[in-house]
């Protein structure tokens, strides 16, 4: 038996829209939540188009896909999908004649999709989450849906039937679950490290601190709850299809000291060059659909969103200093950079909101193009909430005329020290209210 779509009623008005204007065919991402019983799509983006010129007098062949376009468009949403919601696939309106081909195009696009997005994680998917992705057929003459399913862990997957099903009021039915985590993460970097590459250094730090978020102790409300038992046990259940109605938990997260004697480990003392500081604290959010949902579900969304959340505004910030000083910058004199800031913005008629980051120079029109663009979303400057204040970002490597012995006595006084910080901030952000503005600082030793 095939899995079942269920779909929010306004993606079928937004599917014939673009079905009355496909010449001869274009291409989307449905967006979305899996469950072991059902999955569920509130948002359908078409690609925004690279070159509006070419596209129009392109020939009528699947062949011309722009399957990197494609990709880079699925990256650039998976940012602004706060947690809990993924790509579940990709859809395709074409003309008649191309329909013989579209599932085979289809099919090459959801594996390529779901590649450039798990070259992004941190996390890995459980053993039992679902890994079969949509791809959704319609003929833009005959109107006719087909809608069938790819098991992406499985590169000979062949497809699967499965139903689609459009609900209304989809979008309001949903639980929301919030935090607001402290960051004190210490990246050393190391003086044999070529061209100290600031980024595979970053992404290295946060791979560990990652699993300590894994490892961590999550209180829904203030309590530590079973991870089989239902999200709502204990509760009321709110009714009704308004925004008003959506359900928010409150979630503290307390990291773990150590990781228990299975995961002894031996401190070393290695000459450093200079290092990395992230510090603040982040906001996080997570959304689950009103469904008899489980606590594990709940908090495995909230940690990916935790984790999800550092790691692309980091990779924003990289992506930004290579735009404006270029992919060979070699002199990392002390600098200040702001790193941007997550915001909010909410889906029309539904309790949930998609995220995004700005930099503190970027206006609200900015913004607002963005979603038009990538989410293919008309967004009024007063529905965007900034969730966070201004950080920033300090480079300062240790100055290259230090001897091998100043820079060796320099790095271990500089870990004892970190060390005794770390441990104080790491005690208080268990016992303390997290704080409510991020920074992200860069420090040398």
């Amino acid at each position: 038996m095939g899995r079942t779509y269920f779909v929010e009623e306004g993606i079928g008005q937004y599917l014939s829209e673009l079905s009355a204007a496909v010449k001869p065919y274009v291409t989307g991402l449905l967006i979305g939540q899996c469950s072991p019983q059902r999955d569920y799509v509130i948002r359908a983006v078409r690609t925004p188009p690279k070159d509006q010129h070419t596209e129009q007098n392109s020939p009528p062949k699947l062949a011309s896909l722009d399957e990197e376009w494609i990709t880079t468009h699925a990256s650039q949403v998976s940012r602004m999908l706060p947690g809990g919601l993924l790509v579940l696939g990709v859809f395709m309106i074409a003309s008649p004649e191309l329909a013989k081909d579209g599932q085979n195009a289809l099919r090459k696009l959801i594996f390529s999709v779901e590649k450039s997005l798990t070259k992004r994680r941190l996390w890995k998917p459980a053993e039992e989450e679902v890994s079969d992705r949509a791809a959704l057929q319609i003929c833009s003459a005959t109107k006719k849906v087909v809608c069938r399913t790819y098991d992406v862990q499985d590169p000979k997957s062949s497809a699967k039937p499965a139903d689609w099903k459009y609900q209304s009021a989809l979008s309001a039915s949903w639980l929301a679950l919030g935090c607001t985590v402290n960051v004190n993460i210490h990246i050393p970097l190391l003086a044999t490290s070529p061209n100290h590459d600031l980024e595979k250094n970053t992404k290295n730090g946060l791979n560990r601190w990652s699993k300590q978020i894994e490892d961590s102790v999550f209180l829904i409300n203030g309590q530590v709850k079973d991870d089989d038992t239902e999200l709502l046990e204990g509760q009321k259940k709110s009714r009704g299809n308004t925004q008003s109605s959506t359900q928010f938990s409150d979630v503290k997260v307390l990291t773990q000291l150590c990781q228990g004697s299975s995961h002894r480990s031996t401190a070393t003392v290695q000459v450093c060059s200079g290092s990395i500081n992230l510090r603040g604290a982040v906001k996080c959010r997570a959304y689950i659909h009103n469904n008899k949902p489980r606590v594990k579900e709940a908090i495995q969304a909230l940690k990916r969103d935790i984790i999800n959340t550092l790691s692309d505004r980091c990779e924003i910030l990289f992506e930004d200093l290579i735009l404006n000083e270029g992919p060979q910058k070699k002199n990392f004199e002390r600098e200040y950079h702001v790193l941007p800031q997550r915001l909010f913005v909410p889906v029309p008629g539904s309790s949930v909101m998609l995220s995004d980051y700005k930099f503190g120079d970027e206006a609200a029109g900015e913004i607002q193009e963005r979603f038009v663009e990538l989410l293919d979303q008309a967004v009024q400057a007063e529905e965007i909430h900034i969730a966070e204040g201004i950080s920033t970002v300090d480079i300062c490597p240790v100055p290259d005329n230090l001897e091998d012995t100043q820079q060796t006595q320099l790095t271990k006084a500089t870990l004892l020290m970190k060390l005794q910080q770390n441990m104080g901030v790491v005690v208080a952000a268990a016992v303390a209210i997290l704080a409510s503005i991020f920074s992200f600082n860069y420090f040398s030793d």
